[in-house]
């Protein structure tokens, strides 16, 4: 089997893990059952090993008119990490989260997933290849039940065609009974289960964020974009937060997050990016990028002490 350390581990400190990548040790520290974890993404196919580059950032610019949003940004996010975006407001994060999942087309420049283009496709396709993306403003579906939302996101892998479902065919129903399966599976890995049968909108906000989690997370992604997920979190839910995003990795994903708490990213990531006006200008683990006098002076703006 392929060495599946945590990125940042020493290279004595190998975890316990399965094939799919699954650190047994986190998933058990965070309170998830291994079989809860496997039945959530049981299918999960993923071509390179713990360290490679599973998504390739080249010279992406995007612009609006005259507007020069996103400048030849470059960066690589590797199999098995946590890697941060950050930057000030209208440094291009979002710009860039959304022309890497089809939201915006490139101007110029390209995204690779395993080696493959992703550039101009449409935001299906991109979900479907595996770059899979939650929203900073929630885009639930508010009259359908926590497991009718998870549902709807494992849609994403099935096969039956419209005539085969409307007559029920045998693979329709076998591909129903296993979504609800893996829905309920998922709902209890991001810690909502009992909430399965109750309306997303009279969800906590909290809880909201989680259901979408696992909505993402249903679509069996390679890489799992979380844009601004603390957003509108009280101290203790943005601890809970970071623990989730722990328990995903520990899981075998890959995570890109965007994130304005600099307490969060610090705590959580294993690498960081950092734009400004468009460009970047640093690619460092978080200490390194604590006392970057660039990123002090472009998006922290004081003293060390305080952003520890």
């Amino acid at each position: 089997m392929t060495d599946q350390r945590t990125p940042g581990s020493a290279p004595d400190e190998v975890p316990a893990t399965t094939e799919l990548g699954v650190n047994e040790e986190e998933l058990e520290a965070a309170g998830i059952d291994l079989a809860v974890a496997e039945a959530a993404a049981p299918d999960r196919e993923i071509a390179v090993e713990v360290g490679e580059n599973i998504v390739e950032v080249r010279n992406l610019t995007v612009k609006f008119g005259g507007l020069l949003a996103l400048d030849d940004v470059s960066f690589d996010i590797r199999r098995g990490e946590i890697l941060g975006l950050i930057g000030p407001n209208g440094a291009g994060k979002t710009t860039c989260f959304n022309a890497m999942t089809g939201v915006y087309k490139p101007t110029s420049g390209d995204v690779l997933l395993e080696g493959a283009s992703i550039k101009g496709q449409k935001q299906h396709r991109i979900t479907r290849m595996g770059l899979a993306r939650t929203f900073q403003n929630i885009r639930l579906f508010g009259e359908m039940t926590a497991l009718e939302n998870v549902v709807v996101g494992l849609d994403a892998r099935h096969r039956t065609s419209v005539p085969g479902a409307l007559l029920r065919l045998p693979r329709h129903t076998r591909e129903e009974k296993s979504a609800i399966e893996r829905g309920m599976a998922l709902l209890e890995f991001v810690g909502i289960a009992d909430h399965a049968g109750t309306l997303s909108r009279h969800l906590p906000y909290g809880y909201q964020r989680r259901l979408e989690i696992a909505r993402a997370l249903a679509t069996d992604p390679k890489v799992l974009c979380l844009d601004e997920p603390a957003a509108g979190f009280n101290p203790a839910e943005k601890e809970e937060l970071m623990e989730l995003i722990r328990t995903i990795r520990a899981d075998g994903y890959t995570v890109l997050l965007i994130e304005h708490d600099m307490k969060l990213v610090m705590g959580v990531t294993d690498r960081i990016v950092v734009l400004e006006f468009g460009r970047k200008i640093a690619d460092a683990v978080p200490h390194e990028i604590r006392n970057d006098p660039r990123v002090i002076a472009a998006y922290l703006g004081e003293p060390e002490d305080d952003v520890a």
